[in-house]
């Protein structure tokens, strides 16, 4: 049977406003090959990144989300007191309690006392986040909700671990939605975690596993990612998810308009490519100036797409990435 055969509902769900934020230390890979004694272009012949952005050790992860918001907000002229609900979509939390939704909440111009929780699947969140917000806007009891990832992966960067350290980029995104007119909507959505690949990229403090009473290290609080082993196992899984996301969706790779993916590193972009076939022009990279900013990834590359006319009305977009857990999150968007 083919997919264009297989009846397909449409859960309602409408995009009104994107919006970025970044700190304001642009960060060169040149840089990074003094810092680290490395010849001139070895950071970005390893990394495939120019620069990405770093946040100064005292910056706020709230504020830089709230500017996001703002951004999102004045962009699209939303009124602020037109929200009534705040998903903070991030892998990386402001503290362990309270949520980071909260915090984000108290400096953002938003009305206060307005419903907000966070929605943790790591590198995914935001995709997580675009489904409940879906489901709650249809069930009636939301109108407008605002999702903000907004990540600081500097700050656990291990300078050590050449692996992984050159690749980070901070930043934050905002989308705001809403149920709109049926017309548009997700038309797919399919997370799936398979935890043998828990412990291949962690911080493993800030919660109860690891604290002063458990036991703790100062490099607990320091990112760890087993590359080799995570771009293996995501590698064998991710060809079989894409085919079942796309088919719960009753669609094909070449009816896909355009692909918003994690920008995780050169070789899962290129990955993308070579091994799932998606087509250049369909892929929306912005890895070479951004960096792998975790949760605030996909939204990022969601309002490039937006900004540069990728999102128009009927077209069809899929978000899709891998993240810690080992979680493969994607969904097929009706723009």
């Amino acid at each position: 049977m083919g997919v264009e055969s297989i009846p397909r509902t449409l859960l309602p769900l409408k995009i009104i406003a994107t919006g970025t934020a970044l700190p304001p230390k642009c960060v060169e890979s040149s840089v990074l090959d003094r810092q680290l004694n490395k010849p001139n272009g070895y950071v970005e012949k390893r990394s495939g990144i120019i620069h990405r952005f770093h946040a100064s050790n005292d910056a706020s992860q709230a504020e830089l989300a709230a500017a996001a918001i703002e951004d999102a907000l004045v962009r699209h002229n939303v009124a602020s007191d037109s929200i009534d609900l705040l998903i903070s979509a991030s892998a990386i939390a402001i503290q362990a309690l309270p949520f980071s939704a909260a915090h984000i909440l108290k400096v953002a111009k938003l009305p206060a006392g307005m419903a907000s929780f966070d929605i943790n699947t790591s590198c995914v969140s935001f995709i997580s986040a675009l489904q409940v917000a879906a489901g709650l806007l249809n069930s009636g009891v939301y109108q407008r909700i605002a999702i903000v990832s907004a990540d600081i992966a500097s700050r656990g960067i291990d300078w050590n671990d050449e692996e992984s350290s050159l690749i980070f980029g901070d930043g934050a995104a905002c989308v705001i939605v809403e149920r709109g007119d049926g017309q548009s909507g997700i038309l797919s959505y399919l997370m799936e975690t398979y935890p043998e690949g828990s412990e291949l990229c962690e911080i493993r403090a800030g919660g109860t596993r690891r604290n002063p009473r458990a036991g703790i290290n100062d490099s607990d609080f320091l990112f760890r990612m087993q590359g080799k082993k995570l771009f293996r196992q995501a590698s064998a899984l991710i060809e079989s998810f894409l085919s079942r996301l796309l088919f719960a969706g009753g669609v094909s790779l070449a009816q896909i308009n355009t692909v918003v993916p994690h920008q995780a590193s050169h070789l899962s972009l290129e990955h993308m490519r070579k091994r799932l076939g998606v087509k250049p022009e369909a892929l929306i990279d912005i890895y070479r100036y951004r960096g792998n900013q975790v949760a605030a990834s996909i939204p990022s590359a969601l309002h490039e797409a937006a900004i540069n006319g990728r999102l128009n009305r009927g077209q069809r977009v899929m978000l899709i990435g891998t993240a810690a857990g080992l979680t493969l999150g994607g969904m097929v968007l009706v723009s």
